[in-house]
C-alpha cells in the first residue's frame, strides 16, 4: 500500500460493498456517486476540495443537472474519493493494494493463480477488495471489447461537431482548455483494439479535435504548439481513411505560415492540401485552392494568385449545402469571403477587397469577435493602399482597443503589425501612425 494520506473526502469502506453504490460506480453515475457520500458525512465542498473541482459543479452534478465525461475528471474522482480503480473501469490507482486489485499483473495468464487470488478475496464475503478483484477481472475483457465504444464514440462525435462552430463569444482559453480535455478522453478507446469502421471514426474525431486545437493555438500566436497539433491531426486523419479531413488539416495547417510571414511555406501545403483533396467541390478543396491564392498574393504571385481565385469560386459555386454550414470544419460563404477579402487587400484590389468586406461582415455573427476584427484590419490595409494612411491608422486603433485583451495577441496583433510595416518610415512620426505603434507596442 502507497504511503500517500488518507484523503479529506475518502469514502467510507461500507459504501464501497454497497451494491447500489457499486453500481453507479460502475455506470459512472456521479449524481448518485457523490449524493450517497454526502449522505455518509462527506460535504460537497470536501469532495470539491479532494477532486480539484468547483464546488458549485459538485453540488450540481449530485444533483444531475451536470454529468461527468472527460476521462481526466473521473480520475480525479477516483483519487479524491479513494476508489479503487477497477470500479471504475480505470487502472489500478497509485495508492491501492494492487496485489489485492489485479487479477493479472502478478499472475500473468496463470489461470490457477488467478483463481486462487479470487478465492482468497472472496473468502470473507462481498468485501470492497473481493467487488475490486470482479471488477477487474470483468475490466480485463470488458476493455478488449469495448461494448460502451460506440455511445462514447458518439458523445465524442457531437462534442467535435460542437466546437466546430467556433468561439461564439467564448475566450479562445477556455474553448482551448474544453477541447484538450475530451480531445484526452480518446485515448483510452484507442488503446485497445477496435473494429476497423470504429477505428476510422475514431481517428476522424482525434483528427478533427487535433486540428480544431490547432486552429486555436495559432490564433493565440503559438505557432510552434500549433504545427505540432496539425502533425497529430494529419497523422490521425491518414489513419482515418478520409482524404477530405487530411486536405482540411494540411490547408488550415497552411494558414500558419501564411499568417506569419512564411508564404512560399504556405503555398507548398497550400497546394499539398489541393492535391489531396482533388478535384471535386468539397470544402477542403475550396478552402485549399482559397488560401493558395492568398498565399500566392502574399508571395507577389499576382497571376497564380487569380488563377487559385477562380478555382476557388468554381468549387464554391458547386460547393454541396450540406457542406456550406458555418463552421471550421465545413466552408461557408461568410468563410469564402474572408479569404476572398484578404487576398484582395493583399493583391491591392480594393474594389472587390470591400465588396467581399462588407459580404463577409454582413454574415458574421455579433459574436464572431475575431473574424469581425480581422475583416476591420482588412478595410483598414485597403485605406492606406488607396492613400489615407490616417484613416486606416484610426480605424485599425479602434478595432484594436475595442478587443478584449485575449483577442489582441496572436493572429489579430499579427496582422496590425503587418498593416504598420506596409507604411514608409517617413510617416512613422505623424500622430495617428505613433498612436497606431503605442497601441500594438501596449
Amino acid at each position: 500500500m502507497d504511503d500517500l494520506p488518507p484523503s479529506p473526502a475518502q469514502v467510507p469502506r461500507r459504501l464501497l460493498a454497497d451494491h447500489v453504490f457499486v453500481r453507479a460506480l460502475r455506470e459512472r453515475d456521479f449524481t448518485t456517486v457523490f449524493a450517497m457520500a454526502h449522505d455518509a458525512g462527506i460535504s460537497f465542498n470536501r469532495i470539491a476540495e479532494a477532486c480539484a473541482l468547483k464546488s458549485d459543479r459538485v453540488s450540481q452534478i449530485a444533483r444531475g443537472t451536470a454529468a461527468v465525461t472527460a476521462l481526466a475528471t473521473v480520475e480525479r474522482i477516483a483519487g479524491g474519493l479513494r476508489i479503487p480503480g477497477a470500479l471504475l473501469g480505470l487502472a489500478a490507482q497509485p495508492w491501492e493494494d494492487t496485489a489485492v486489485l489485479s487479477t493479472e499483473s502478478q499472475h500473468g495468464d496463470d489461470p490457477m493463480k488467478r483463481r486462487n487470488l479470487l478465492r482468497g478475496a472472496l473468502a470473507a464475503g462481498l468485501t470492497a477488495p473481493a467487488l475490486a478483484a470482479l471488477t477487474a477481472a470483468r475490466t480485463d475483457v470488458d476493455q478488449t471489447l469495448s461494448p460502451g465504444a460506440l455511445e462514447e464514440l458518439a458523445d465524442l462525435e457531437a462534442a467535435a461537431e460542437s466546437y466546430g462552430y467556433g468561439y461564439h463569444g467564448q475566450q479562445p482559453t477556455r474553448v482551448l482548455a474544453d477541447l484538450v480535455t475530451d480531445f484526452t478522453t480518446l485515448r483510452p478507446l484507442l488503446t485497445v483494439p477496435q473494429p476497423a469502421p470504429v477505428r476510422a471514426r475514431l481517428c476522424r474525431t482525434a483528427g478533427q479535435m487535433a486540428g480544431m486545437t490547432a486552429i486555436v493555438l495559432h490564433d493565440l500566436g503559438s505557432r510552434r504548439e500549433s504545427r505540432a497539433w496539425f502533425a497529430t491531426a494529419a497523422r490521425a486523419a491518414a489513419e482515418s481513411g478520409d482524404d477530405q479531413l487530411h486536405a482540411w488539416v494540411l490547408a488550415r495547417e497552411a494558414m500558419v505560415p501564411l499568417n506569419y510571414g512564411a508564404p512560399k511555406a504556405a503555398t507548398g501545403l497550400a497546394e499539398r492540401a489541393r492535391h489531396v483533396a482533388g478535384h471535386r467541390p468539397t470544402a477542403a478543396a475550396v478552402l485549399a485552392s482559397a488560401v493558395a491564392a492568398r498565399a500566392y498574393a502574399l508571395n507577389h504571385q499576382s497571376e497564380q494568385a487569380r488563377a487559385a481565385l477562380e478555382a476557388a469560386d468554381a468549387l464554391m459555386d458547386q460547393l454541396p449545402e450540406s457542406e456550406r454550414s458555418d463552421t471550421w470544419l465545413t466552408y461557408g460563404e461568410q468563410k469564402h469571403h474572408v479569404h476572398l477579402s484578404h487576398a484582395f487587400t493583399t493583391l491591392g484590389d480594393t474594389r472587390l477587397a470591400h465588396v467581399s468586406q462588407e459580404r463577409a461582415l454582413e454574415l458574421s455573427a455579433p459574436t464572431s469577435t475575431m473574424t469581425r476584427t480581422l475583416l476591420n484590419i482588412d478595410t483598414a490595409a485597403c485605406s492606406h493602399h488607396d492613400g489615407d494612411t490616417e484613416q486606416a491608422c484610426r480605424r485599425t486603433v479602434a478595432a484594436l482597443t475595442g478587443l478584449p485583451p485575449d483577442y489582441r495577441t496572436g493572429l489579430v496583433r499579427r496582422r496590425v503589425l503587418d498593416l504598420y510595416e506596409a507604411i514608409p518610415a517617413q510617416h512613422h512620426h505623424e500622430r495617428a501612425v505613433r498612436e497606431l505603434r503605442n497601441v500594438v507596442a501596449g
